[in-house]
């Protein structure tokens, strides 16, 4: 008698990043129709966004839970929330306190903030001891132009150089950074919270493609996920917006879905 498929406990969400040029409202839709089971609300220049009670009313709407805030690190929203850092962040944990999300994503700072920099590892550690809800930083990687690098992030880009209470693995940074993604994956070891899934080619551009599209073992990351018991939250990040239509984009989406819900459920039937 075959053994019954075990379905791992990860969550499948997708980011409201995964909709742009569309609005936040239009990823709760998306998200609903397709099945995800929740979403990841980054906080942008859209300024639903960025409005607690009207992603509550979203999430009530279309029955989609927020299960993680993604902080407002960007250099376009350098003024959202306030242009204090840590203020930001704390903005970043009571929407997720008030949403019931259990994560909130946040980039190493740029090196040009000196002083937030500084401080950042002890003040995420100091944050993360005042609540429930999981503060994962994130990896990122060199920006560059031509043959020239520039080390845009501090303390670094390869966030497991320091000690943080909790990672986010982005597989689309770890193609930028050309980079061994498992290798980083293993270095996080149980501290790994939180994955973006997304691929990549190794551009200098962060791509951001559809899983499987590119050369990063989204496949592979996703099986060993499933084998450890992850009970963190896999988020679809992509990039749609060379979408020729709504429905083109919604295509990648579901594709994106259907590929993570597989290769979670894989590892688990052939064991």
């Amino acid at each position: 008698m075959a053994e019954p498929l075990r379905i791992p406990d990860a969550k499948v969400a997708l980011s409201t990043a995964s909709v742009y040029p569309e609005s936040t409202a239009t990823a709760f839709e998306i998200a609903a129709r397709l099945g995800y089971d929740g979403v990841e609300v980054m906080v942008w220049t859209d300024p639903v966004s960025q409005d607690i009670e009207a992603l509550r009313r979203l999430s009530d709407y279309h029955q989609v839970p927020i299960l993680a805030i993604h902080a407002p690190c960007l250099l376009i929203t350098q003024r959202v929330w306030s242009t204090d850092p840590w203020v930001k962040l704390q903005r970043a944990r009571a929407a997720a306190e008030k949403l019931g999300a259990s994560t909130v994503v946040v980039h190493p700072p740029f090196r040009w903030q000196r002083q937030y920099a500084r401080a950042f590892v002890e003040g995420v550690w100091r944050m993360a001891n005042e609540t429930d809800v999981r503060f994962a930083v994130e990896n990122m990687y060199p920006w560059r132009y031509r043959d020239r690098e520039m080390l845009a992030y501090a303390p670094d880009w390869d966030v497991t150089k320091d000690d943080y209470r909790h990672f986010t693995i982005d597989l689309s940074h770890t193609a930028t950074a050309r980079t061994d993604a498992l290798g980083m994956v293993s270095r996080m070891g149980d501290r790994l919270g939180h994955v973006h899934l997304a691929d990549g080619r190794g551009s200098a551009k962060d791509e951001h493609l559809v899983p499987g599209r590119g050369t990063q073992p989204c496949a592979e990351l996703l099986e060993g996920l499933a084998l450890t018991g992850f009970d963190g939250h896999v988020v679809i990040e992509v990039n749609t917006r060379r979408a020729m239509s709504s429905a083109e984009r919604e295509a990648d989406l579901a594709e994106a879905l259907a590929f993570t819900r597989l290769h979670l459920a894989a590892a688990t039937k052939a064991h």
